[in-house]
């Protein structure tokens, strides 16, 4: 499922200044300090950036905002790939941006091709659109590789989820793709605005999780997101959106207050998510959300005191066109997070 809990709620919650302390060090921090002030992009690996940038652009409607080729030993330090060179190109939809990294050298595995979206190396965007039904007639025109069968209602009977309509596809390496549209009442207000454009932004990243509370003290209690709300969704149409037969899932929204939310899905029926293990930075699996801090010397302190597994041995200063530092870190279950210092 995608997104039950509104925008609305989260800022509210932010407003209210619910950010918690992070690690044994926090009691010379304060909870108005996170870690992750913003989130800044969402990244995947691509193995022909000329196909997806088509895809993205011709299909979703996305503008191309950087075109860059990467090499050297602080692009190696900060993605724990030995001898590269790549290219990265940054999209935007709206007020959202992706990160799109092919690597010439050395190449990545493709995504396993019985992948599952309750195996737990499963992540996907979810894409605000304004009428469903065109939306998926664009998508059917273009031959998009299906994920559920068609677009599905999620009931009302779930006053958090109800009258949400949502679609699940792939792009041409088999990454999940969602896009969604809200009834009136739920959502952020800006999703509800007038606009001439079908494809809105990107509302947030959805990751599959083993355990909510581990992903909570890692994503909450250690980099400082807020905890929207929380719903279990279950049901035929649930089981259709996912193409996971008798799923039943814990879905836990939290944001920054700024930029695309994170949510877990938690599989508490069926538990046959298979782990992400050996997933490297130039695999296709490999997807990464990038977070801004304000001082990345600190959120390195901090996050060694979380004891995280970190990719890159230390800061990394590739002095890239977005950012100048940065650190990439997995969490609990094992998917990419890209901490960055403008």
């Amino acid at each position: 499922m995608s997104n039950v809990i509104p925008r609305r709620a989260w800022l509210a919650l932010v407003v209210a200044g619910l950010l918690l302390l992070d690690g044994p060090r926090a009691s010379t921090r304060t909870a108005a300090t996170p870690v992750a002030r913003s989130v800044d992009a969402i990244g995947m690996t691509v193995s022909d950036m000329d196909r997806s940038i088509a895809f993205f652009s011709n299909v979703l409607t996305f503008t191309v905002v950087s075109d860059d080729e990467v090499a050297g030993s602080e692009f190696e330090r900060l993605s724990g790939v030995s001898g590269l060179r790549a290219r990265a190109v940054r999209m935007k939809l709206g007020a959202e941006q992706i990160e799109l990294t092919e690597y010439f050298a050395p190449r990545g595995r493709p995504i396993p091709v019985d992948s599952r979206s309750n195996d737990r190396w499963f992540q996907h965007v979810a894409i605000i659109v304004s009428d469903m039904d065109r939306a998926y007639a664009r998508l059917r025109a273009h031959r998009v590789e299906h994920a559920s069968p068609e677009p599905q209602r999620l009931p009302d009977w779930n006053p958090a989820a109800g009258g949400i309509r949502a679609f699940y596809f792939k792009d041409p390496d088999g990454h999940p793709l969602e896009v969604l549209q809200f009834p009136a009442g739920k959502g952020d207000p800006r999703w509800h605005a007038p606009s001439d454009q079908l494809f809105l932004g990107i509302d947030h990243t959805a990751i599959v999780v083993e355990d909510t509370a581990r992903s909570l003290a890692f994503y909450r209690d250690l980099l400082g997101l807020t905890v929207a709300g929380e719903s279990v969704n279950f049901g035929p149409e649930q089981e259709r959106l996912n193409n996971v037969s008798g799923a039943r899932l814990r879905i836990t929204g939290l944001t920054t207050g700024n930029g695309p939310g994170i949510e877990f899905l938690e599989y508490l029926s069926p538990r046959n998510g298979r782990a992400a293990v050996g997933i490297q930075s130039n695999d296709m699996a490999h997807w990464e959300t990038t977070v801004k801090t304000t001082d990345i010397g600190d959120a390195f302190e901090r996050l060694m005191a979380g004891r995280v597994f970190f990719v890159s041995p230390s800061v990394a200063a590739p002095r890239a066109r977005h950012y100048s530092k940065g650190v990439l870190i997995k969490d609990p279950d094992g998917h990419a997070v890209k901490v960055i210092e403008r």
